[in-house]
């Protein structure tokens, strides 16, 4: 079973510590996570943006948040595309099921790899190899709630909460070393409206997104997900993580 870049990476964690002792789990928090899911696995085509901050150590060794914005727009099994602008830059990935194309904007530079005929394989591999980041991969995996349920031992439903106005079921899950807390619409597709992971190192550095404007099964043509590149841009080439 393929586990989520939130497990992979597990970059964050608790503001509450609770023991491995501690075993806690809300069913109704498992249901909510569960529903959300399916509503996720059985989308043909999707569009959103996301709005995010992160904390990353400068060159002081001090932690300072930066911010960005995505726009992501995918068709199922093997098409995305994710542009994403903020303050660690700016650039884009084109996935088309054969290819993926990473684009500087910045630089004006892009490469091109060949990749796995699925978005999820794709994601894996070139997050291992290449350590490539794609906006709100977690919630496009199939295992997304039992990865929850192996790795944290406290998941618990904190009630109805508000988010830019509206209401959402707010989930808390926990371990020794993260806490992430997830905000899910009450409406009725019951999609991701935001989550706060804050790992504990010393520092802990906090991680947020929020998620808007979601479009659920829209018409993308397939050219939408084919890169060409802009003039004068140049082709480069990246070697993968030892």
């Amino acid at each position: 079973m393929k586990k989520s870049l939130l497990v992979i990476s597990l970059f964050v964690f608790p503001l509450i510590i609770f023991s491995q002792e501690e075993e806690k789990i809300d069913s109704v928090a498992v249901f909510i996570l569960d529903k959300m899911s399916n509503v996720i696995g059985d989308l043909e085509s999707v569009s959103f943006s996301q709005h995010t901050s992160l904390d990353v150590l400068n060159e002081f060794n001090i932690s300072e948040t930066h911010s960005g914005t995505s726009t992501v727009s995918m068709v199922g099994p093997d098409k995305l595309i994710a542009q994403i602008s903020g303050d660690l830059g700016n650039k884009g990935y084109w996935y088309n099921g054969e290819f993926i194309t990473y684009y500087s904007f910045d630089e004006n530079n892009y490469v091109t790899l060949e990749a796995p005929d699925n978005i999820i394989e794709m994601i894996d591999s070139m997050h291992v190899a290449y350590d490539f980041k794609f906006p709100a991969a977690d919630f496009f995996y199939p295992s997304f709630t039992d990865d929850i349920l192996e790795h944290f031992t406290t998941i618990k439903y904190l009630g109805k909460k508000n988010v830019n106005g509206e209401s959402c079921y707010h989930i808390l899950a926990a371990n020794n070393t993260t806490n992430v807390q997830l905000w899910v619409s009450s409406k009725m597709q019951n999609l991701p409206k935001k989550i706060i992971i804050i790992e504990k190192d010393g520092r802990n550095p906090r991680y947020e997104a929020t998620f808007s404007d979601w479009i659920l099964n829209p018409i993308i043509p397939d050219s939408m997900f084919e890169f060409t590149p802009p003039p004068k841009s140049k082709l480069i080439s990246i070697l993968a993580k030892s």
